[in-house]
């Protein structure tokens, strides 16, 4: 199979693309060929614009592009950058994927449980009421520019992800280093829920729809069993031997962080509907065994 991937360098990408490597033709769009040949390997073929990509001879589109949400405060040049580096590449594939007389039967497509804003109870993917913030705004367009490339010919899945745990990279990588230092523990008054996925099962959620050609639409990228930051403070602790005491008042963060401290303080419940439904089986189902496999011989 002839699978185009977008976001190959980023943490899920290279991930999945180690997967892929043995079994299919990786076409990767990047804006750094060196930085793919280096991460994935010189068999990738790898190009910098879309329009060298024939759409014709694309089984499967795999859109993992996007600008961090969660590095820099979000000014408005900030804003700007987020939202382009996700619409601008996924509005592109759209049309692409519709111009094309034999075009990707199958167009996987990023998006994130930011897409819910803040919630008190937990939801699914059917979920028709999300709180109305930037991050729901953010993905809302996001998965419309996606959902406008399904036809007859081409079945769209848009994941919307949670926090990805995996090692050195990711979210963790900014978590550990103030409880390695005795500095670590919970977020404001930590009842806020935070749901979260083992880079393994996030890998393994994506080759399942790949390989199931049946299934399309919205599909929650989470663990079946979201915690609340102060549950996953104390586990992440424990998994460190480190305690989990120094709480951050969320009036510190806003003073950081500003807007963007709306991820940190509010928080959302997200359980994976779709997938159960469609019978995946996580490897990782529970938080402190997923911690534990992340951060061994770290």
């Amino acid at each position: 199979m002839n699978i185009l991937i977008t976001g190959a360098t980023g943490l899920i990408g290279s991930h999945l693309c180690k997967h892929l490597a043995n079994h299919h033709k990786l076409v990767v769009l990047t804006r750094r060929k060196e930085k793919a040949f280096t991460l994935l390997g010189h068999h990738v073929d790898a190009h910098e614009t879309i329009d060298d990509i024939d759409f014709n001879e694309i089984d499967c589109v795999i859109n993992l592009a996007g600008e961090p949400i969660a590095d820099k405060r979000w000014t408005a040049s900030q804003k700007a950058k987020i939202e382009a580096s996700r619409w601008q590449i996924t509005a592109q594939i759209a049309d692409k994927i519709k111009a094309a007389k034999t075009p990707p039967h199958t167009f996987i497509s990023g998006s994130a449980i930011g897409f819910y804003g803040r919630q008190d109870e937990p939801v699914t993917e059917q979920n028709n009421q999300p709180f109305e913030e930037y991050s729901h705004h953010l993905c809302k367009k996001w998965e419309q520019l996606a959902q406008s490339a399904s036809s007859e010919k081409t079945r769209v899945c848009i994941l919307r992800t949670g926090i990805v745990l995996a090692k050195k990279r990711g979210a963790l990588g900014k978590m550990v280093p103030p409880f390695q230092f005795y500095l670590g523990g919970p977020i404001a008054d930590g009842k806020q829920y935070m749901s979260w996925i083992h880079i393994n099962d996030m890998v393994n959620i994506i080759l399942f729809l790949i390989e199931n050609e049946s299934l399309h639409g919205v599909f929650n990228a989470t663990a079946p069993n979201p915690v609340t930051n102060n549950e996953f403070s104390e586990s992440l602790g424990e998994a460190l031997n480190r305690p989990s005491l120094l709480r951050m008042p969320e009036f510190v963060l806003r003073m950081l962080f500003g807007e963007m401290a709306d991820l940190l303080v509010f928080g959302q419940a997200v359980l994976p509907k779709a997938l159960n439904d469609a019978d995946f089986k996580f490897q990782y189902a529970e938080l402190k065994p997923a911690l534990e496999n992340v951060l061994s011989g770290r």
